[in-house]
Parts: C-alpha cells; structure tokens; sequence
C-alpha cells in the first residue's frame, strides 16, 4: 500500500463548496461571508433566529502526551464522520492551530490521514486571519499603556508592575524577555518587556469564552494591564482600549465554517492552548455546532487533566453547557512509552511495558467518570503494530472500570473506521450522567488549586513559592476569589514534573505565580518551568515547508 502524507491527502480531495455545506445546514446566505471557496465566517447574529433545541455535545480528550503521539483531532474529526455514517447528523467543533507548533515541533493540526478538515493548508497557515487580529488587539493594547505612559501617566502606571505583553504568534524564544523604550526620550520609557504567544494572550482566552459582541467589549474592558504606583489595577478600560480592540475583533469572533475530507460541517474557531490557557475552541462556535447538529463533538488539548479539565470546570461553567458523552483517545504505543518503552522500540509487542504504562490511561479514566461524573468510550487509535494481546489487555483493564474500549480506525479508513465508536458514542448519550464540576467556586484560590492537585492530579499538596503567596492574597483582597483556576504547567506528565510518566502519586506542585486574568474570568496558575512563549527545536517542521511555482504547498506533515 502506497504511503501518503496527510497534505498530500488532503490535495487529493474534492471538497464541496463552502456555499453548499452551509446550505446543508439551513444557513441563510445573509449569515455567510465567504473566504475564497472552500471556507467562510458565519454571521454570530444566526444565533438569535435559531429556535432549535441542542444537539448532544461529546468531549474528545486524551492520555498523557507522548512523542509517540495518540491523534485527538484524528479521533475528533473520524468520530464526526462515524456518526454520519450511522444516519446521525453530526458538526465538529476544533481550534485553530498556532503557527508555532506548525513551524515547530508538532506540524499541521488538522487531523490525519483520512479524517481531516480541509482546506488543511490554508487551516494551518494563517486561515482567516483570526490571529492576527487577536494578536493587532494584544498589541494595540500594549502600545496604549507605553503612549500613557510617555503621554503624562495621569493613571500612575508603575512601570515596573506593568503585566501586560505584547504577542506574536510564533516560537520565538528571543522575544520571552526583552528590553525596550531606547533611544531617548522620544522614544518612549525604557523598560523591561516581553511577548507571549498569541494563543497564550488573554485576548485569545476572551474571544473564546465570550458569548456575544457585547459581552467581549465588556471582557476586553476588565483586562488588567498593570498596577499603580499604590498597587491599585489599571484595566484595558481605564484606558479606553477596549472599544478599538472590539472593532479589530469584530469578524474574529464569527466562527470559520469549514469541511471534513467526507463533507462533515466542521467550525474552527479560536485556539487557546492547554498547557497555559485553557484549551477549547470558542463558546461560540461550540454553541453554534449544538444548534446545528444533533451531535455536536469538540476536543479539548492534551491530556485530560488539562484540557478536559479546563473545558469542564471553566468553559462549561461559562456557557452553560455539559457533554454527554467523553472519549478517551489513547494508543497501544503510547502507552508502552508511558511504560518505559523508548520510541524507537514501540513497534515491538511488549505487555510488561503495556501494563506499567495503562495506569495513565485509568487516572485519566477514573477522573472523567468519577471526579466528573460522566460517561466515557476509551478510543484506542490503531496502529498495524498493535498486536491482539495489547488490545485485549487494554480492553480488559477499562473494562474492569466499567468502561468500554472502541477500536478507531478513522486515520486508514475515515468514516467507516469510526462507525464503531461512533454507535458506543450514541449509546452513551443516552445514559444519564451525574456532572459535577472538580471544585466549587467559592473555596479559596489556594484551596481551589489544592483541589485540583489531589483531586485530578493525585499530587499531595501545593507549595507557593516567591511571589505566589502575596499574589494570592493581594487577589483575594481585590474580589478575584471566586474565579475558577486555569493551570498552567507540563503537557507530559500529570505532575509538573515533565520527567514523571505513567501516573505518578504524592509528589508536591510549585506554583511560582498567580495572575489574574480579570477579562477571560479566571486566575492563571503558573507551575514548574511552563513558559507563555515556547522556542523552535533544533529541527524545526520549517525547514521541511516549501511552496513550488504554482502554489502548491508541500511539507505540511
């Protein structure tokens, strides 16, 4: 059998225009502005002629990370086309990718093989410009504080207490700490400075938990850029910013509506990422997928004690929604990694290493449907190296949590190749669920963070070093208590120690740093050594995009 890239693919499709798959959906073409043929931005304003109840909403989420990778969005975008293959009318819902993780280590985040979201090149690369618009508003916003500052500093910014970056949506290491303002005082107040990957800015967070244009403006307004020389916050608002950072936004907040490789409607929209936001698409489009679709399925990034985590006790809280069903993406491969297996050998049957590295994928398990209370299908991502006895012993170890396994195959064979999880997926949709979030919101910050520590992690406690301790005071002493925590720490382990595999216990979390995000509502969480602006490796996924004389982009993973 003849091997394909995932671009190549994806180039060999012939999707339907974009037009087409909005009619599909009963979309007026009032509600549609095109972006070329095949993708389009649909009008938010639909939701207030849209009398339809929800669809069910499923929750695809993962293991621990590994090299060896477990495609969620593979599994996410598969599943959507298994339930269509069953009679189900299904949407999925998925980020945007970054243009970081695409030149870096990571490449394309379409999905793969065949059960991707097309037009994969333009997905992966810039898009409809949602970014950059997220990223011009950050900026507006930084350059706003600096002229105050130089203008006079009526507001008594202390530039010393500045917390707001500038971004760019790009690894670029250079730019984590800098110094600017040189040259002179007409060149404004030197200082020291840095930048954030864009997906790593509040902004983003904001565009993808507001509920409206109005509810946005008001969210950009709470933003806190700083304090004075007092300690008193300075938001976006005292320096009315937030009405041109609105207007810059205004068509980045009406989700992308694109297709899978099958025809499946699929939103793209927004792309916060798991390890230091909080991970999910946009509420909108999420919203708008439920509206759409009697199944309406969305990822959340990396494992699941980040993204899972985060979309449940903060994007659900902040919407109003709840899944019916999670699927658990794992792989016979990682798992072995997870068990002490080196990449290079993962293709050997090894059981021993299987059964030290399934302990993972049960924490993970044991959280959704017992910390969360809700139903989950563990989906094994199938490789040909997978042997009978691996899957059986995957099988029989879920089983025994009362939790049943689907083999998906969407990567060779789509659709069909999902049609199994796709009928578990509908059967537990149907069962009732007893949800409940991780933590309530009116504990205290250090016992919130605590919660999720023991609770999700199985970690002993929490340690706050440096500034962290005055940091929680000073935000609880200024009304940000009630926040719900979004942490930021290590996509490889459950700890915060990226060296801990498997599922480690009774190790200690070190907080270094509280921030509160006043305008995305919740109070970031800084552990270990997570950065908000991660570096190229030493190969980038770069070197390999290329573009030849009619336009065709190869490389693209």
């Amino acid at each position: 059998m003849e091997f394909k890239s995932d671009i190549e693919i994806a180039q060999e499709s012939t999707p339907l225009p974009i037009t087409e798959i909005a009619k599909q959906l009963g979309i007026s073409e009032d509600y549609v502005e095109q972006y070329g043929k095949y993708k389009a931005k649909i009008d938010y304003n639909i939701m207030n002629d849209m009398k339809n109840e929800n669809g069910k909403l499923i929750l695809v989420t993962a293991i621990t990370p590994t090299p060896a990778g477990e495609g969620k969005t593979t599994t996410t975008v598969g599943l959507s086309d298994g339930l269509r293959k069953i009679g189900k009318k299904s949407m999925v819902a998925l980020r945007e990718p970054s243009l970081g993780p695409v030149f870096g280590v990571k490449g394309g985040a379409a999905g793969g093989g065949y059960a991707q979201v097309v037009p994969m090149e333009d997905i992966n690369l810039h898009f409809t410009g949602d970014f950059h618009a997220i990223g011009a508003a950050n900026n507006l916003l930084a350059a706003m504080i600096d002229n105050h500052i130089y203008q006079g500093n009526t507001l008594d910014i202390d530039p010393r207490r500045i917390t707001w970056k500038r971004a760019v949506d790009m690894n670029d290491r250079q730019l984590r700490f800098i110094a600017d303002g040189l040259g002179g005082r007409v060149n404004g107040m030197p200082r020291e400075d840095g930048f954030e990957i864009t997906v790593a800015s509040e902004v983003m967070a904001i565009l993808c938990l507001a509920l409206n244009i109005d509810d946005l403006k008001e969210r950009l307004g709470r933003i806190i850029v700083g304090y004075t020389r007092d300690e008193k916050p300075v938001t976006a608002a005292d320096l009315k910013a937030h009405g041109a950072m609105a207007a810059l936004l205004k068509d980045a907040l009406k989700p992308n509506l694109v297709q899978t490789l099958e025809g499946t409607p699929a939103f793209i929209h927004g792309g916060p990422f798991a390890n230091i936001a909080h991970g999910c698409n946009s509420i909108m489009a999420t919203k708008m997928a439920l509206k759409f679709g009697d199944y309406a399925v969305t990822e959340a990034g990396f494992g699941a004690d980040l993204g899972a985590e985060k979309f449940l006790d903060i994007k659900c809280r902040m919407a109003g929604i709840q899944p019916s069903a999670v699927v658990l993406v794992a792989t016979v491969r990682a798992l072995k990694h997870h068990g002490g297996v080196a990449k290079a050998d993962l293709n050997n049957e090894n059981l021993e290493a299987l059964e030290k590295g399934l302990p993972n994928l049960l924490r993970h398990v044991e959280n959704v449907t017992k910390v969360f209370g809700l139903p989950c299908v563990v989906a094994i991502n199938a490789f040909p190296t997978d042997t009978r006895a691996e899957l059986d012993l995957v099988e029989a170890k879920c089983n025994a949590l009362g939790v049943n396994v689907a083999l998906s195959e969407v990567w060779a064979k789509g659709g069909e190749g999902g049609v199994a999880l796709a009928k578990e997926v509908v059967r537990l949709c149907e069962e009732p669920n007893s949800f409940k979030q991780s933590y309530e919101l009116d504990i205290p910050i250090v016992e919130k963070i605590e919660t999720i520590v023991k609770k999700i992690y199985h970690g002993a406690g929490v340690q706050l070093v440096g500034n962290a301790v005055k940091q929680a005071q000073q935000l609880t002493e200024l009304g940000f208590d009630k926040l719900p925590i979004c942490m930021a720490k290590t996509q490889y382990s459950i700890s915060d120690d990226p060296t801990l595999k498997g599922a480690p216990e009774g190790f200690t979390v070190t907080v270094r740093n509280l921030k509160v995000s006043a305008g995305a509502g919740f109070i970031v969480v800084l552990t270990g050594d997570v950065m908000t602006m991660p570096g190229l490796p030493k190969v980038p996924s770069a070197e390999k995009i290329d573009v030849d004389s009619t336009g065709k982009i190869a490389g693209l993973f």
